[in-house]
Formats: C-alpha cells, structure tokens, sequence
C-alpha cells in the first residue's frame, strides 16, 4: 500500500510542477478547504500557538490570522509537492534573490564562510537557489524523513541547483571538513525549530514563551569565522517570493556567549509579528520544558 501511495505521489508532484501557476493555486484553495474544515489538521495545536504568542489579540483576531496561515499553509504544501520535479528555469522564476548575490560574492572573496540562517517562515524550500548566489560550495542542513522514498524526494529536489544537503547528525564534522580544506561555504540553517531533548541548547522567552533555542549557527560561525546573515523570504504574491538578506554579523568572535542566538531569536520574532501568517503555526514548537533549577 505504501508503495502504491508513493507512485500517485510521484505523478501528482509531476503533473503539479508542469501545470500554470494559476491552476495550482485554484487547488491549493481547495486544499486550504479540506484542512481547515474537513480534516481540521492541527488546528488545537495551531489556535494554542496563536493564543499564546499573542495574548493581547481578541479571538476574532486569532481566527482570521488562523485562516490566513491555512491558507498559506496550502499553498507551500502543493508548492513544494511541486518543486520536486519543477524545471530550475520555472523555480527561478519564482524566487528573487538578485540584491542578494552581490553581498554573497563579496564574502566569498573575503575568503570566508557564509552562514544562511533563517526560520519556518513563508516557504523555506525555495532556499534551495543558494547555490546561485555565489562560488561558495552550498551545504543544506536538514533533518531527514523517516519514510527513505519521500527523504529521497525532498533530498533529490534540494540537490537541483547544486547544494549538498547534509545530515543535521554529520553536519559540524562535514562543515569543520571543508573549513580544514579551505573550501569555502554557504551554510543554510533553519534554526527555529524545537531542538531534542537531549541537545545543549539555550533557554529564553520566545514569543511570550519559555523556548529552548539551537546554538548552532553561533557556535559553527564562531569556529569557523563564517559571516552570520540573517535571511528570510518575503512573499510578494501568490507564487512570487523574494529573498531579503535582512542582518549581517562580519565577526561573530567578537559577541559574548549566547548574544548572537538572542539577537536571532529576537529577529524571528520581530518578522513574525509583522506578518504572523507566514509563520508554522502547526509544529507544536513550545512542547519541550525547562527543567526547573535545583
């Protein structure tokens, strides 16, 4: 049954990536539809979320931001079914990361690393241009899926303009590997995420909530002196997105410990605020715990 599924998968992200835009955004409504009033998919977690973040909101306001994240939430969904299979000619036409391209190459020839960091704000997949941005060789770290056929989709759809995707696991031993070569790198990381239980991470408020936050990109940019930008994509229309190279940290040695992780966590939210729909409101991202001081 499984394998049956993933054959209809496979023609449906064919036949979606070949389509006009215009008739695969009549079908993300139609699938907006289905989630939020058929199968109502994650919707306790996502109206928790919304309260929580923003409890000076009235319920009337927390439902219509509700129903424009569904709606959103749709579009990315048939979008990166999409991609899997999209032409690279199409996918360019639908990201602009032009004003960013210069600000890539310089640091590249200041002969350092980049670091792309960046959260789970409008479609993240489409970073998957990086590689078209400057000479840097592009590392994408990624969690892998559980299911080996869908990971291989998504891993093969991420390669298409020459990234590596590599492992959240292997990724510090890879990345410390082409420092030690001189091989100079444009990292992508999505560092909003609920981090495992068992990681050494950082504790602050995040969107009016106890938050356990990753060190990653402070940690890997000061071991390897990367220049740190903060990065997210602005959606212009339906199908249209535009990178924004919005921060940039040139000397990530010289902040304190964990300055950097609360400069970034604090940037989320700020972009968050300003268009709470475009945020994952579905990930249940507050599940962990502190645990309380002894």
């Amino acid at each position: 049954m499984e394998q049956i599924s993933f054959f209809f998968f496979r023609i449906l992200s064919w036949v979606l990536s070949r389509i006009p835009l215009s008739v695969l955004y009549v079908i993300a409504d139609l699938v907006y539809f289905l989630l939020y009033y058929i199968i109502r998919y994650r919707k306790k977690v996502v109206f928790k979320n919304l309260r929580n973040s923003f409890p000076e909101k009235s319920e009337n306001e927390i439902k219509k931001i509700a129903i424009r994240f569904y709606h959103h939430l749709s579009d990315i969904f048939m979008e990166n079914i999409a991609l899997i299979r999209m032409k690279p000619e199409k996918v360019k036409k639908m990201i602009d990361f032009e004003s960013c391209i210069q600000i890539a190459t310089d640091i590249f020839n200041q002969d350092k690393h980049i670091i792309i960091v960046t959260a789970h704000y409008n479609n993240w997949e489409y970073y998957l241009v990086l590689p078209l941005l400057s000479p840097h060789k592009t590392l994408g770290i990624y969690k892998p899926l559980n299911n080996k056929n869908y990971d291989k989709e998504f891993f093969n759809m991420r390669t298409k303009f020459g990234a590596l995707p590599v492992s959240m696991n292997d990724s510090f031993r890879t990345i410390l590997q082409y420092d030690k070569n001189k091989v100079y790198t444009t990292i992508g990381l999505i560092a909003d995420q609920r981090p495992p239980r068992t990681s050494s991470n950082y504790w602050t408020i995040f969107l009016n909530q106890d938050a356990s936050i990753f060190l990653g990109p402070e940690k890997i940019a000061k071991k390897i002196k990367a220049t740190l930008v903060f990065t997210y994509l602005e959606k212009v229309k339906r199908g249209k997105y535009k990178m924004i190279f919005d921060h940039i940290i040139e000397n990530p040695s010289q902040y304190n410990e964990f300055e950097i992780t609360e400069k970034y966590i604090r940037w989320v939210e700020k972009i968050i605020k300003d268009k709470p729909e475009y945020y994952l409101w579905s990930h249940n991202r507050w599940k962990n715990k502190r645990k309380p001081e002894m």
